[in-house]
Parts: C-alpha cells; structure tokens; sequence
C-alpha cells in the first residue's frame, strides 16, 4: 500500500470521505482577495479541492488560477441573499458530492472613520447583512450538507476578528457584528454536535490585505492620535486555518487569534 492508500484507509476509518482525487473539499467564501485567497491557496497546497465564492467573477478565476492544479470550482456569490447562498451550495454537491470545510470569510469593515452619531442606518444594515447573516446563511447551508452527506460531518471555521474582543475607534458596526460572530460560533459548536460538524472560530490582527491598507499611514488609536501599526503577512493567518481544517473532527480548535506581534491589541486603549 502506498502512502496515498495508507492515508486514504486511515481517514476511512475516521469516517471521513474524500472525492475521486483523494482530495478534502472546501467552500471558501471572499475567495477572491486578501485573507480568503491566501486561505483559498494554502488549502490547494495542502491537497483540497476548492469551491471559491465571492461578489465579482474575475478575481475568483485568479485565485483559481494561482491554485495550480487544484480543481478549483468558482461560484459568483453575494452571501446576503439567500438564494445565491443555496445556488453556491448546491453547485458543491453537484460537483463533488460533498462538503468537508466551509471557511465563513467574506465581509466587510463598511464606512471607515465615521462618528457613531452620524452612521447612516443603510450603513449600519450592510454591515449586519454581509457579516452576521451572511455568515449565518453560509453555515446554515453548510450545515445542512454536512448533516445530510455519508459519512455525517465536516467543519466550519469562522473568521472572527481582534474586533470580537476589542473596539476601534468609530467601528461599531464592524465590532458589534464580530461580536455576534462568536455567539454564532458557540451555537454552531453546540448544535452541530450530535452530527460530526465541528465550528471554530480565527479572530485576526492586522493581516496585511487591501482591506488593512491604512494602517501603514496611519489608523485612529483610542486616545485619538494617529499612529502607524504593524503588520503580518496573510500567508501567516492561512498557515493556522489550515491547521485548524485538518484536524480530525474528534478535535477541535474552538478559538484562536492570529495577531501581528507588536499591534497595540493587548492593553489596548
């Protein structure tokens, strides 16, 4: 028996299931840019197949292509809107026939440096949307999969954030939803016991993507000056997701933070 069959026995005996390639399967939302293609592509290095969801078509046929010969499946999505939600999960079991990882990514920090008392409630409502029902959407269908599919299971992994556990100045959109992320996590956690589906949480700090471009110029700290933070390289972050996604589902990280070393988070304010 080779190496790839002994692997392949083993994880039959842990009642897992890989698809035709010997290959775990994994949808990854916000596929298209920063954290989620850098997951996107340490997952194709660690032999996943892929489905990549994300809003605008071209930049998830880069990361598949920068996935090499990952069979990579794109799915244009906006995980606020239900339907498109079930679209992206259906298209996985047509093209594998199951799912073992939803890594639960894409979001948004939404209008940055605005008061509290001048957020507009549309605002407010695009954050919650894409953020925590998004997320919700997401896991729910996830969820439904994994419950369903033989062998039972799988794992969800939510992308958190420093922001589940400690304010920036004007973010309380952003900060109120990743709080809400984790109560989603422990629900998930709890009711995806009986079937094999393990939820964990990464909360991250200063990952440098587009999305944290402005704390290399400068980024409001809590005493009200202006101040340059440090920075860790995306492909840090994937390293720990990865990480988290093979393990075998009897185990499970529940919480882990990733954090830029020097970022002003512990004794922050």
């Amino acid at each position: 028996m080779n190496n790839e069959q002994t692997e392949q026995a083993e994880r039959a005996g842990r009642n897992e299931r890989v698809d035709g390639a010997g290959r775990k399967v994994a949808v990854v939302t916000g596929a298209g840019s920063g954290i989620g293609r850098a997951v996107a592509l340490a997952l194709a290095g660690a032999g996943w197949s892929l489905a990549l969801a994300g809003r605008r078509a071209e930049p998830l046929a880069e990361t598949a292509a920068g996935a090499g010969d990952t069979e990579a499946l794109c799915v244009t999505t906006d995980v606020t809107d239900a339907d498109e939600v079930d679209a992206l999960f259906a298209a996985v079991r047509e093209r594998f026939g199951r799912l073992d990882l939803l890594f639960n990514n894409a979001g948004t920090f939404g209008p940055g440096g605005v008061p509290l008392e001048d957020l507009a409630a549309a605002d407010w409502r695009a954050v919650v949307d894409v953020n925590l029902t998004g997320a919700f959407l997401c896991a729910q269908a996830a969820y439904r999969q994994m419950k369903e599919q033989d062998p039972q299971g799988g794992r969800i992994i939510n992308n958190g954030s420093i922001s589940a556990h400690a304010p920036r100045p004007h973010s309380i959109a952003y900060t109120a939803t990743k709080h809400a992320v984790t109560g989603l996590t422990k629900s998930l956690s709890l009711d995806g016991r009986p079937y094999r589906i393990a939820c964990g949480q990464i909360d991250i700090g200063n990952a440098a993507t587009e999305m944290t471009e402005r704390m290399r110029s400068g980024i409001l700290q809590a005493n009200g000056e202006l101040a340059v933070e440090p920075v860790m390289a995306a492909a840090d972050v994937a390293r720990t997701v990865v990480h988290m996604a093979e393990l075998p589902l009897e185990a499970n990280v529940q919480f882990a933070t990733v954090m830029a070393t020097t970022m002003p988070y512990v004794g922050r304010g």
